[in-house]
C-alpha cells in the first residue's frame, strides 16, 4: 500500500506536506530494520494501517491552530506524527514510557522538520501541564486512561469537538464503554475509509466538561 491512499483522502496537503507523507515510508521502514516497531505484515500496509488510521482522527475533528494535544502511547508516532503533518499550527506533545519509541520519534520529527512537535519519555500519570484534547491509539481500556488524562485536560472547544479525549479503538465497543460511565460518541471509520481495514474502526470522543 502506498503513500497514495493517504492523498485519495486528503487532497488539501501542500507541497511540503506531500513530501513529508512520503518521507514516512522510507523513515519507518529504515527504523524498523533495526527495532521492530511494526509487524512485518502491517510495514507493508504501512499507509493504510499507521498513517491513514491515525488521519482518520482528522476526519472527526479538525484542530483549531494553537489547539494544544497530547499524544499518550505514542510509540513510534502514531497518531501524533501523521496529524502534526496535517495540521502544522497545532501543537502536539508526543509521550511514551519506553525510550527507544521516543527516539524513533525524535529522528522523525527532525528529518521532517515538524517544527510544532515535542516529545517526552514519560508516563501519561507524569505529565504537568494541561491540553485541550488527549490522543490515544491501542492503548488500554477507556476507563482508566479515563482516570489518567481526566485532569490534564482543559475545558473549551478547540476544533469541531469539545475538548476532551479522542482515541483510535476496534472490534465491539459496548462493555467498555459502558464501563465509562461518560458521556462519550463513536464515530465509525468505515464511514469516512471504503478500505476493509476500516470496517471494524473507530474513533471515540470522550468530552470533558
Amino acid at each position: 500500500m502506498t503513500d497514495e491512499i493517504i492523498f485519495k483522502y486528503f487532497t488539501e496537503l501542500n507541497e511540503e506536506q506531500q513530501q513529508q507523507i512520503v518521507g514516512l515510508g522510507k523513515l519507518y521502514g529504515d527504523w524498523n530494520e533495526k527495532i521492530n516497531l511494526i509487524s512485518r505484515k502491517d510495514m507493508e500496509h504501512f499507509y493504510e494501517r499507521h498513517v491513514l488510521h491515525s488521519l482518520g482522527i482528522a476526519k472527526v475533528c479538525k484542530f483549531k491552530p494553537q489547539t494544544q494535544v497530547l499524544d499518550v502511547g505514542t510509540g513510534g508516532g502514531f497518531p501524533g506524527v501523521p496529524l502534526a503533518i496535517l495540521f502544522p499550527e497545532t501543537q502536539f506533545h508526543l509521550i511514551d514510557s519506553i525510550g527507544k519509541k521516543i527516539m524513533v520519534v525524535n529522528d522523525v520529527v527532525s528529518t521532517l522538520k515538524l517544527k510544532n512537535i515535542t516529545t517526552q519519555h514519560i508516563r501519561a500519570e507524569a505529565v504537568v501541564g494541561k491540553y485541550d484534547f488527549v490522543l490515544s491509539r491501542a492503548v488500554t481500556q477507556m476507563s482508566p486512561f479515563y482516570l489518567w488524562v481526566r485532569n490534564k485536560i482543559k475545558p473549551g472547544r478547540q476544533g469541531h469537538l469539545k475538548n476532551g479525549i479522542i482515541s483510535l479503538k476496534g472490534g465491539d465497543l459496548t462493555k467498555e464503554m459502558k464501563a465509562l460511565k461518560k458521556p462519550f460518541k463513536i464515530f465509525e471509520l468505515k464511514n469516512y475509509f471504503e478500505e476493509e481495514f476500516f470496517e471494524t474502526k473507530k474513533v471515540v470522543h470522550c468530552p470533558i466538561a
